[in-house]
Protein backbone atom coordinates (compact mmCIF):
# COMPACT_ATOMS: atom_id res chain seq x y z
CA UNK A 1 0.00 0.00 0.00
CA UNK A 2 0.93 3.35 -0.53
CA UNK A 3 1.99 6.12 1.66
CA UNK A 4 -0.86 7.89 0.14
CA UNK A 5 -2.78 5.59 0.34
CA UNK A 6 -2.25 5.15 4.01
CA UNK A 7 -2.65 9.00 4.62
CA UNK A 8 -5.99 8.93 2.85
CA UNK A 9 -7.28 6.15 5.80
CA UNK A 10 -5.93 8.05 8.46
CA UNK A 11 -6.85 11.68 6.92
CA UNK A 12 -10.98 9.49 6.72
CA UNK A 13 -10.52 8.78 10.59
CA UNK A 14 -9.29 11.99 11.81
CA UNK A 15 -12.24 13.82 10.41
CA UNK A 16 -14.44 11.10 11.58
CA UNK A 17 -13.02 11.17 15.05
CA UNK A 18 -13.54 14.97 14.89
CA UNK A 19 -17.12 14.98 14.65
CA UNK A 20 -17.45 13.68 17.98
CA UNK A 21 -19.39 10.79 17.55
CA UNK A 22 -16.56 8.16 19.68
CA UNK A 23 -17.33 11.17 22.42
CA UNK A 24 -20.37 9.23 23.50
CA UNK A 25 -20.58 6.40 25.13
CA UNK A 26 -23.16 4.71 24.38
CA UNK A 27 -21.51 4.35 20.59
CA UNK A 28 -18.40 3.26 22.00
CA UNK A 29 -20.73 0.06 23.87
CA UNK A 30 -22.57 -0.64 20.93
CA UNK A 31 -19.50 -0.66 18.80
CA UNK A 32 -17.76 -3.51 21.93
CA UNK A 33 -21.20 -5.55 21.51
CA UNK A 34 -20.68 -5.68 17.88
CA UNK A 35 -17.24 -6.38 17.91
CA UNK A 36 -18.53 -9.39 20.65
CA UNK A 37 -20.95 -10.57 18.58
CA UNK A 38 -18.45 -10.86 14.97
CA UNK A 39 -15.82 -13.44 17.40
CA UNK A 40 -18.99 -15.29 18.70
CA UNK A 41 -20.38 -15.81 15.40
CA UNK A 42 -17.14 -16.34 13.50
CA UNK A 43 -15.28 -18.65 16.53
CA UNK A 44 -14.79 -21.25 14.38
CA UNK A 45 -13.32 -19.83 11.49
CA UNK A 46 -10.66 -17.90 14.20
CA UNK A 47 -9.86 -21.72 15.35
CA UNK A 48 -8.97 -23.03 12.13
CA UNK A 49 -7.07 -20.17 10.89
CA UNK A 50 -5.21 -20.30 14.71
CA UNK A 51 -4.63 -24.07 13.22
CA UNK A 52 -3.46 -22.88 10.30
CA UNK A 53 -0.97 -20.29 11.38
CA UNK A 54 0.75 -22.22 14.55
CA UNK A 55 -1.04 -25.13 14.65
CA UNK A 56 -2.94 -24.51 18.08
CA UNK A 57 -5.48 -26.95 19.21
CA UNK A 58 -9.23 -26.29 19.94
CA UNK A 59 -8.37 -25.89 23.57
CA UNK A 60 -5.38 -23.72 24.05
CA UNK A 61 -6.84 -21.65 20.91
CA UNK A 62 -10.03 -20.30 23.51
CA UNK A 63 -8.20 -20.58 26.41
CA UNK A 64 -4.98 -18.35 25.54
CA UNK A 65 -6.64 -16.02 22.81
CA UNK A 66 -10.63 -16.27 21.94
CA UNK A 67 -11.58 -16.78 25.46
CA UNK A 68 -9.32 -14.11 26.87
CA UNK A 69 -10.64 -11.58 24.04
CA UNK A 70 -13.99 -12.45 24.86
CA UNK A 71 -13.46 -11.63 28.63
CA UNK A 72 -11.79 -8.53 28.01
CA UNK A 73 -14.87 -7.09 26.29
CA UNK A 74 -16.95 -8.41 28.95
CA UNK A 75 -15.08 -6.36 31.53
CA UNK A 76 -15.36 -3.41 29.90
CA UNK A 77 -18.83 -3.26 28.89
CA UNK A 78 -19.36 -3.74 32.71
CA UNK A 79 -16.79 -1.13 33.68
CA UNK A 80 -17.06 1.33 30.52
CA UNK A 81 -19.42 4.06 32.23
CA UNK A 82 -17.90 4.32 35.55
CA UNK A 83 -14.20 4.42 33.53
CA UNK A 84 -15.65 7.19 31.05
CA UNK A 85 -16.80 9.36 33.96
CA UNK A 86 -15.47 12.83 35.22
CA UNK A 87 -13.44 11.98 38.66
CA UNK A 88 -13.34 14.85 41.21
CA UNK A 89 -9.87 15.10 43.46
CA UNK A 90 -9.11 17.62 46.09
CA UNK A 91 -9.21 21.38 45.62
CA UNK A 92 -6.16 23.15 47.71
CA UNK A 93 -7.01 26.18 49.37
CA UNK A 94 -5.76 28.86 47.15
CA UNK A 95 -8.48 27.93 44.42
CA UNK A 96 -11.69 27.41 47.25
CA UNK A 97 -14.76 27.85 45.70
CA UNK A 98 -13.38 25.79 42.73
CA UNK A 99 -14.32 22.12 41.41
CA UNK A 100 -11.22 20.07 40.40
CA UNK A 101 -11.42 16.96 38.19
CA UNK A 102 -9.70 14.88 35.77
CA UNK A 103 -11.33 13.93 32.60
CA UNK A 104 -11.17 11.01 30.38
CA UNK A 105 -10.59 11.92 26.67
CA UNK A 106 -9.42 9.88 23.87
CA UNK A 107 -6.34 10.33 22.29
CA UNK A 108 -7.97 10.48 17.99
CA UNK A 109 -6.68 7.93 15.84
CA UNK A 110 -4.43 5.16 17.04
CA UNK A 111 -2.11 2.46 15.29
CA UNK A 112 -1.92 -1.14 17.15
CA UNK A 113 0.56 -3.15 15.70
CA UNK A 114 0.47 -6.73 16.72
CA UNK A 115 2.83 -10.20 16.56
CA UNK A 116 2.39 -13.83 15.42
CA UNK A 117 2.59 -15.48 18.18
CA UNK A 118 -1.35 -14.66 20.02
CA UNK A 119 -2.24 -12.93 17.03
CA UNK A 120 -6.24 -12.67 17.74
CA UNK A 121 -5.38 -12.13 21.72
CA UNK A 122 -2.53 -9.44 21.29
CA UNK A 123 -4.67 -7.68 17.75
CA UNK A 124 -8.09 -7.64 19.58
CA UNK A 125 -7.49 -6.91 23.45
CA UNK A 126 -6.13 -3.36 22.52
CA UNK A 127 -8.57 -2.91 20.05
CA UNK A 128 -11.50 -3.72 22.43
CA UNK A 129 -9.06 -0.70 24.71
CA UNK A 130 -9.19 1.54 22.17
CA UNK A 131 -12.56 1.42 21.08
CA UNK A 132 -13.86 1.70 25.38
CA UNK A 133 -11.59 4.39 25.42
CA UNK A 134 -12.62 6.79 22.43
CA UNK A 135 -10.55 6.41 19.73
CA UNK A 136 -10.37 5.19 15.99
CA UNK A 137 -7.76 2.42 15.40
CA UNK A 138 -5.70 1.15 12.47
CA UNK A 139 -4.57 -2.40 13.13
CA UNK A 140 -1.09 -3.98 11.60
CA UNK A 141 -1.55 -7.41 12.17
CA UNK A 142 1.89 -9.47 11.40
CA UNK A 143 2.46 -10.59 8.16
CA UNK A 144 4.24 -13.90 9.78
CA UNK A 145 0.60 -15.20 11.14
CA UNK A 146 -1.04 -14.61 7.33
CA UNK A 147 -4.57 -16.24 8.24
CA UNK A 148 -5.58 -14.80 11.10
CA UNK A 149 -4.14 -11.23 9.79
CA UNK A 150 -6.73 -12.05 6.79
CA UNK A 151 -9.06 -13.59 8.73
CA UNK A 152 -9.31 -10.20 11.01
CA UNK A 153 -8.95 -7.47 8.34
CA UNK A 154 -11.88 -9.85 6.77
CA UNK A 155 -13.90 -9.53 9.31
CA UNK A 156 -13.49 -6.21 10.46
CA UNK A 157 -13.85 -4.54 7.51
CA UNK A 158 -17.73 -6.48 6.71
CA UNK A 159 -18.79 -5.24 10.90
CA UNK A 160 -17.29 -1.43 10.79
CA UNK A 161 -16.81 1.59 8.40
CA UNK A 162 -13.07 1.85 7.59
CA UNK A 163 -13.57 4.98 8.78
CA UNK A 164 -13.83 4.19 12.46
CA UNK A 165 -12.11 0.88 12.36
CA UNK A 166 -9.57 -0.37 9.67
CA UNK A 167 -7.12 -3.12 9.15
CA UNK A 168 -3.89 -2.94 6.90
CA UNK A 169 -2.40 -6.21 6.37
CA UNK A 170 1.65 -6.78 4.86
CA UNK A 171 4.89 -7.08 5.75
CA UNK A 172 7.90 -4.63 6.44
CA UNK A 173 7.25 -2.26 3.45
CA UNK A 174 3.63 -1.49 4.92
CA UNK A 175 5.42 -0.88 8.70
CA UNK A 176 7.50 1.05 7.23
CA UNK A 177 5.08 3.01 5.74
CA UNK A 178 2.65 3.08 8.68
CA UNK A 179 5.71 4.60 10.83
CA UNK A 180 5.56 7.46 8.30
CA UNK A 181 2.27 8.85 9.09
CA UNK A 182 1.43 10.92 12.16
CA UNK A 183 -0.79 8.95 14.54
CA UNK A 184 -1.93 10.12 18.06
CA UNK A 185 -1.16 7.38 19.82
CA UNK A 186 0.78 3.84 18.88
CA UNK A 187 0.74 0.79 20.48
CA UNK A 188 3.17 -2.13 19.83
CA UNK A 189 3.79 -5.20 20.53
CA UNK A 190 7.04 -6.87 19.30
CA UNK A 191 10.59 -7.83 20.18
CA UNK A 192 12.63 -4.82 21.85
CA UNK A 193 14.48 -4.28 18.55
CA UNK A 194 11.38 -3.53 16.73
CA UNK A 195 10.12 -1.50 19.78
CA UNK A 196 13.24 0.48 19.18
CA UNK A 197 12.26 1.62 15.93
CA UNK A 198 8.77 2.20 16.89
CA UNK A 199 9.69 4.76 19.04
CA UNK A 200 12.32 6.37 17.13
CA UNK A 201 10.18 6.81 14.14
CA UNK A 202 7.16 8.58 16.77
CA UNK A 203 9.48 10.75 18.72
CA UNK A 204 9.86 12.53 14.96
CA UNK A 205 5.97 13.60 15.42
CA UNK A 206 5.97 13.57 19.28
CA UNK A 207 3.45 10.77 19.35
CA UNK A 208 3.35 8.81 22.76
CA UNK A 209 3.68 5.40 22.91
CA UNK A 210 3.10 1.42 24.22
CA UNK A 211 5.85 -0.91 23.99
CA UNK A 212 5.07 -4.24 25.01
CA UNK A 213 8.17 -5.94 24.07
CA UNK A 214 9.85 -8.97 25.98
CA UNK A 215 13.02 -10.06 27.09
CA UNK A 216 14.99 -13.22 29.23
CA UNK A 217 12.42 -13.94 31.64
CA UNK A 218 13.85 -15.74 34.68
CA UNK A 219 12.18 -18.71 36.86
CA UNK A 220 13.83 -18.82 40.22
CA UNK A 221 13.63 -22.20 42.19
CA UNK A 222 14.95 -22.52 45.70
CA UNK A 223 15.26 -25.42 48.10
CA UNK A 224 12.04 -25.03 49.64
CA UNK A 225 10.08 -25.06 46.68
CA UNK A 226 7.61 -27.95 45.97
CA UNK A 227 9.27 -29.75 43.08
CA UNK A 228 6.52 -31.97 41.66
CA UNK A 229 4.31 -28.32 41.51
CA UNK A 230 6.63 -26.68 40.13
CA UNK A 231 7.32 -28.86 37.82
CA UNK A 232 4.20 -29.00 36.36
CA UNK A 233 3.07 -25.36 36.17
CA UNK A 234 6.69 -24.69 34.70
CA UNK A 235 6.26 -27.42 32.31
CA UNK A 236 2.81 -26.08 31.19
CA UNK A 237 3.68 -22.52 30.90
CA UNK A 238 7.52 -22.70 29.12
CA UNK A 239 6.02 -25.22 26.76
CA UNK A 240 2.16 -23.47 26.38
CA UNK A 241 2.18 -22.62 22.38
CA UNK A 242 5.98 -24.58 21.68
CA UNK A 243 7.28 -21.36 24.02
CA UNK A 244 6.37 -18.73 21.70
CA UNK A 245 5.29 -16.69 24.56
CA UNK A 246 6.60 -13.17 25.23
CA UNK A 247 6.29 -13.91 29.55
CA UNK A 248 7.30 -17.45 28.89
CA UNK A 249 9.97 -18.77 31.40
CA UNK A 250 13.44 -18.09 29.03
CA UNK A 251 15.41 -19.81 32.00
CA UNK A 252 15.68 -21.77 34.99
CA UNK A 253 18.03 -20.53 38.29
CA UNK A 254 17.72 -24.01 40.86
CA UNK A 255 19.11 -24.29 43.89
CA UNK A 256 21.72 -27.39 43.36
CA UNK A 257 20.86 -29.22 46.48
CA UNK A 258 17.14 -30.12 44.13
CA UNK A 259 18.45 -29.75 40.70
CA UNK A 260 18.63 -33.08 40.08
CA UNK A 261 15.33 -33.71 41.79
CA UNK A 262 13.78 -31.03 39.30
CA UNK A 263 14.82 -32.15 36.34
CA UNK A 264 13.55 -35.87 37.14
CA UNK A 265 9.90 -34.40 38.46
CA UNK A 266 10.14 -32.05 35.10
CA UNK A 267 10.67 -35.45 32.76
CA UNK A 268 8.04 -36.40 34.36
CA UNK A 269 5.88 -34.23 33.38
CA UNK A 270 6.71 -33.94 29.78
CA UNK A 271 6.15 -37.46 28.90
CA UNK A 272 3.16 -37.06 30.90
CA UNK A 273 1.47 -34.29 28.89
CA UNK A 274 4.24 -33.78 25.63
CA UNK A 275 4.31 -37.28 24.71
CA UNK A 276 5.58 -37.70 21.03
CA UNK A 277 5.07 -33.53 20.92
CA UNK A 278 7.19 -33.34 17.45
CA UNK A 279 4.12 -35.92 16.20
CA UNK A 280 1.45 -34.51 17.96
CA UNK A 281 -1.22 -33.05 16.51
CA UNK A 282 -2.50 -31.20 19.48
CA UNK A 283 1.25 -29.68 20.06
CA UNK A 284 1.91 -26.08 18.19
CA UNK A 285 4.60 -25.59 15.67
CA UNK A 286 7.27 -23.11 15.27
CA UNK A 287 6.05 -20.13 13.12
CA UNK A 288 8.23 -19.94 10.05
CA UNK A 289 11.30 -22.06 8.88
CA UNK A 290 13.63 -19.47 9.95
CA UNK A 291 12.20 -19.23 13.59
CA UNK A 292 12.50 -22.85 13.30
CA UNK A 293 15.71 -23.31 11.77
CA UNK A 294 17.30 -20.71 14.70
CA UNK A 295 16.11 -22.98 17.55
CA UNK A 296 17.34 -25.87 16.45
CA UNK A 297 20.74 -24.25 15.88
CA UNK A 298 20.51 -23.15 19.67
CA UNK A 299 20.25 -26.82 20.55
CA UNK A 300 23.03 -27.69 18.44
CA UNK A 301 25.19 -25.79 20.30
CA UNK A 302 24.43 -27.49 23.76
CA UNK A 303 26.63 -30.47 25.30
CA UNK A 304 23.74 -32.47 26.54
CA UNK A 305 19.79 -32.22 25.74
CA UNK A 306 17.38 -33.80 27.20
CA UNK A 307 14.28 -34.36 24.56
CA UNK A 308 14.38 -32.03 21.65
CA UNK A 309 13.22 -34.33 18.67
CA UNK A 310 12.30 -32.52 15.62
CA UNK A 311 9.65 -32.69 12.94
CA UNK A 312 11.11 -30.89 9.81
CA UNK A 313 7.97 -31.13 7.91
CA UNK A 314 5.65 -29.72 10.31
CA UNK A 315 8.44 -27.58 11.87
CA UNK A 316 7.28 -28.80 15.42
CA UNK A 317 9.96 -28.76 18.53
CA UNK A 318 9.62 -31.28 21.19
CA UNK A 319 9.98 -29.53 24.18
CA UNK A 320 14.29 -29.69 25.41
CA UNK A 321 15.65 -29.46 28.72
CA UNK A 322 19.34 -27.39 28.23
CA UNK A 323 20.69 -29.15 31.81
CA UNK A 324 24.59 -27.81 31.59
CA UNK A 325 24.16 -24.74 30.10
CA UNK A 326 25.61 -21.05 31.09
CA UNK A 327 25.39 -17.78 30.47
CA UNK A 328 28.42 -18.04 27.87
CA UNK A 329 26.27 -20.44 25.63
CA UNK A 330 24.65 -18.83 22.28
CA UNK A 331 21.34 -20.03 24.23
CA UNK A 332 21.49 -17.52 26.82
CA UNK A 333 22.36 -14.39 24.58
CA UNK A 334 18.73 -13.71 23.13
CA UNK A 335 15.65 -14.16 23.81
CA UNK A 336 14.82 -17.78 23.07
CA UNK A 337 11.06 -18.09 22.01
CA UNK A 338 10.65 -21.58 21.66
CA UNK A 339 10.31 -25.19 23.87
CA UNK A 340 14.19 -24.44 24.76
CA UNK A 341 14.33 -24.65 28.73
CA UNK A 342 18.04 -23.40 29.99
CA UNK A 343 18.72 -25.29 33.40
CA UNK A 344 21.50 -23.29 35.55
CA UNK A 345 22.39 -24.23 38.87
CA UNK A 346 23.39 -21.88 42.08
CA UNK A 347 24.54 -21.66 45.49
CA UNK A 348 23.89 -18.11 46.88
CA UNK A 349 20.49 -16.38 46.22
CA UNK A 350 21.73 -13.13 46.79
CA UNK A 351 24.40 -13.56 43.30
CA UNK A 352 21.58 -14.62 41.37
CA UNK A 353 19.66 -11.74 42.36
CA UNK A 354 22.70 -9.47 41.56
CA UNK A 355 23.56 -11.47 38.46
CA UNK A 356 19.42 -10.33 37.22
CA UNK A 357 20.56 -6.42 38.66
CA UNK A 358 22.95 -6.61 36.13
CA UNK A 359 21.13 -7.60 33.12
CA UNK A 360 18.30 -6.12 30.87
CA UNK A 361 15.09 -6.18 32.85
CA UNK A 362 12.92 -9.15 32.15
CA UNK A 363 9.30 -8.80 31.37
CA UNK A 364 8.62 -11.13 33.98
CA UNK A 365 9.82 -13.14 36.59
CA UNK A 366 8.85 -15.91 38.57
CA UNK A 367 9.94 -17.49 42.19
CA UNK A 368 9.03 -20.93 43.74
CA UNK A 369 9.63 -20.85 46.85
CA UNK A 370 7.98 -21.56 50.69
CA UNK A 371 10.22 -19.44 52.11
CA UNK A 372 8.21 -15.39 52.09
CA UNK A 373 11.45 -13.53 52.76
CA UNK A 374 12.92 -15.30 49.64
CA UNK A 375 9.88 -14.27 47.35
CA UNK A 376 9.93 -10.91 48.93
CA UNK A 377 13.79 -10.37 48.79
CA UNK A 378 12.98 -10.92 44.61
CA UNK A 379 10.25 -9.06 44.16
CA UNK A 380 11.80 -5.95 46.33
CA UNK A 381 15.17 -5.86 45.09
CA UNK A 382 14.91 -6.82 40.98
CA UNK A 383 13.28 -4.92 38.74
CA UNK A 384 10.96 -6.31 35.73
CA UNK A 385 7.30 -6.27 35.03
CA UNK A 386 5.49 -8.69 36.26
CA UNK A 387 5.26 -12.34 37.98
CA UNK A 388 4.00 -15.13 39.89
CA UNK A 389 4.99 -16.34 43.40
CA UNK A 390 4.85 -20.18 42.91
CA UNK A 391 3.33 -20.22 39.79
CA UNK A 392 3.91 -18.60 36.09
CA UNK A 393 2.24 -16.67 33.23
CA UNK A 394 -1.36 -16.27 34.80
CA UNK A 395 -0.84 -12.73 36.02
CA UNK A 396 -1.49 -11.82 32.25
CA UNK A 397 -5.65 -13.03 32.91
CA UNK A 398 -6.38 -10.86 36.29
CA UNK A 399 -7.78 -7.63 34.83
CA UNK A 400 -6.93 -5.91 38.04
CA UNK A 401 -3.29 -6.30 37.92
CA UNK A 402 -1.43 -3.75 34.70
CA UNK A 403 0.34 -5.59 32.32
CA UNK A 404 3.32 -4.25 30.82
CA UNK A 405 7.58 -4.49 30.93
CA UNK A 406 10.09 -2.06 32.09
CA UNK A 407 13.79 -0.84 30.35
CA UNK A 408 14.25 -3.09 27.80
CA UNK A 409 10.84 -5.00 28.16
CA UNK A 410 8.82 -2.24 27.20
CA UNK A 411 6.94 0.97 28.65
CA UNK A 412 3.22 1.37 29.65
CA UNK A 413 0.77 -0.81 30.83
CA UNK A 414 -2.66 -2.49 30.08
CA UNK A 415 -5.41 -5.03 30.71
CA UNK A 416 -8.52 -3.84 32.79
CA UNK A 417 -8.64 -0.44 33.90
CA UNK A 418 -4.94 0.23 32.73
CA UNK A 419 -6.08 0.15 29.05
CA UNK A 420 -8.57 2.57 29.35
CA UNK A 421 -5.97 4.66 30.57
CA UNK A 422 -3.60 3.83 28.30
CA UNK A 423 -5.84 5.02 25.71
CA UNK A 424 -7.18 8.26 26.93
CA UNK A 425 -5.44 11.36 27.90
CA UNK A 426 -6.48 13.06 31.38
CA UNK A 427 -7.18 16.57 31.11
CA UNK A 428 -6.92 18.92 34.46
CA UNK A 429 -9.96 20.49 35.15
CA UNK A 430 -10.21 23.18 37.87
CA UNK A 431 -13.91 24.87 37.74
CA UNK A 432 -14.24 28.55 39.19
CA UNK A 433 -17.40 30.17 40.70
CA UNK A 434 -18.23 33.00 38.31
CA UNK A 435 -19.41 35.34 41.21
CA UNK A 436 -16.52 34.73 43.37
CA UNK A 437 -12.95 35.91 43.49
CA UNK A 438 -9.80 35.80 45.22
CA UNK A 439 -8.00 39.31 44.62
CA UNK A 440 -4.97 38.51 46.31
CA UNK A 441 -2.96 37.21 43.12
CA UNK A 442 -3.83 40.58 41.05
CA UNK A 443 -1.60 43.14 41.23
CA UNK A 444 -0.16 45.51 42.78
CA UNK A 445 1.44 43.62 45.19
CA UNK A 446 2.20 44.40 48.72
CA UNK A 447 2.98 43.60 51.89
CA UNK A 448 -0.42 42.48 52.90
CA UNK A 449 -1.04 40.00 50.17
CA UNK A 450 2.73 38.61 50.40
CA UNK A 451 1.61 37.83 53.86
CA UNK A 452 -1.88 35.96 52.88
CA UNK A 453 -0.29 34.48 50.26
CA UNK A 454 2.68 32.63 51.78
CA UNK A 455 -0.21 31.35 54.23
CA UNK A 456 -2.60 29.90 51.29
CA UNK A 457 0.23 28.30 49.47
Amino acid sequence: MENTEMKKIIDRQRTFFQTGTTLDVSFRIAALKRLQYMIQHHEKEIEAALLLDLKKSSFESYMCETGLVLDEIRYMLRHIRSFAKEQDVRTPLAQFCSRSYRKPSPYGVTLIVSPWNYPILLTLDPLIDAIAAGNTVILKPSAYSPACSDLLAKLIHRYFPAKYLTVITGGRSENTALLQQHFDYIFFTGSPDAGRKVMKKASETLTPVSLELGGKSPCIIDETANLKMAARKIAWGKFLNAGQTCISIDYVFIHESVKKAFITELKKEINKRYSNAAFNDSYPKIVNRRHYNRLKKLISTETKIIGGEYNDIERKIAPALLPETDFNRPVMQEEIFGPLLPIISYKNINKIIQTLKNKEKPLACYVFTSKKATAHKIIHEVSYGGGCINDVVVHISNHNLPFGGVGNSGMGSYHGKYSFETFSHKKGIVKSNSKFDVPVRYAPYGKLKYFLIKKLL
